[in-house]
């Protein structure tokens, strides 16, 4: 992420950064061509589908606003998801500078360079393409003023027969049924990533905040594949606050697709997913 212009928030949250992701993207060997915010408009019809990277920045003396939104070429090759996106993108954009406009109003004159400053960026990413489905990762960072910002990840899943998208969540019966099937193992994956950050053990039985295990109904849930055919992988995200304090940053656990698994998904996603061997 850039965070440029956002250095008091930096200094002062410096232990608070992500994390290396546990759920990987996939990444295509060649490098995605890219179009900006001054030509971002869609591809003409003869060209290839290109990833699309917009960005709308301003100052007033010291307060600065700062706006990146950004999705890979195989969304830009499915029209109606990059409508979704695009508008989206474009209301966040005029939220972002009426609430900016609010501010500058409201600490005229004050010397406070955290108060006016505002960021706001989103990046897509490909998490699985296999036939018929597109798996996607959405992380955002949001500065509003104050000390730090906050991230955070979500998912979508597009439906290309059906042309519509859904959170990763929405194809297993439940998050209750999801995590039932992953049993005991999730626990024991996370407790054993907090105790690698914090240099001391969990105790299990703890109900002590940050030390209890959350719920999926906390969590994003992202869908992958190693074969490139069908869904066999499972990300878990916690967000920063939900499985430890925000010096921890988040919490991103990786799972291969069992027969347990397997069966929480709804029959009608089945067909989609493979137990990982």
């Amino acid at each position: 992420m850039r965070h440029r212009l956002f250095l008091i928030s930096l200094a002062l949250s410096s232990a608070a950064c992500t994390q290396s992701p546990a759920f990987t993207e996939v990444q295509d060997d060649a490098p995605a061509a890219t179009a900006k915010a001054s030509a971002d408009a869609a591809p003409a019809s003869d060209a290839a589908p290109a990833a699309v990277i917009f960005e709308d920045d301003a100052r007033n003396g010291d307060a600065a606003r700062e706006f990146a939104y950004s999705w890979p070429a195989e969304v830009s090759a499915i029209p109606a998801l990059e409508k979704i996106l695009r508008s989206e993108r474009d209301q966040a954009l005029a939220e972002q500078k009426a609430e900016w406009k609010r501010s500058l109003a409201e600490f005229a004159g004050e010397d406070c360079v955290s108060c006016v400053g505002r960021g706001y960026e989103v990046t897509w990413k490909v998490a699985a393409d296999i036939p018929g489905w597109l798996s996607l990762t959405r992380d955002m960072y949001l500065y509003t003023g104050g000390a730090h910002g906050m991230s955070g990840r979500t998912s979508l899943v597009w439906d290309r027969a059906n042309g519509v998208g859904i959170k990763g969540v929405e194809l297993f019966e439940s998050a209750v049924a999801l995590e039932n099937a992953l049993g005991a193992k999730l626990c024991a994956t996370l407790n054993k990533e907090r105790e690698e950050r914090r240099g001391s053990p969990v105790d299990p039985q703890s109900d002590a905040i940050f030390e209890d295990c959350p719920s999926l109904d906390e969590a994003s849930i992202f869908i992958g594949s190693s074969d490139g055919k069908h869904f066999d992988r499972i990300g878990i995200y916690f967000g920063p606050y939900v499985a430890g304090p925000y010096a921890e940053g988040s919490y991103e656990l990786d799972f291969p697709v069992t027969a347990s698994v397997l069966d929480a998904v709804k029959p009608a996603y089945a067909a989609a997913f493979r137990v990982r061997n």
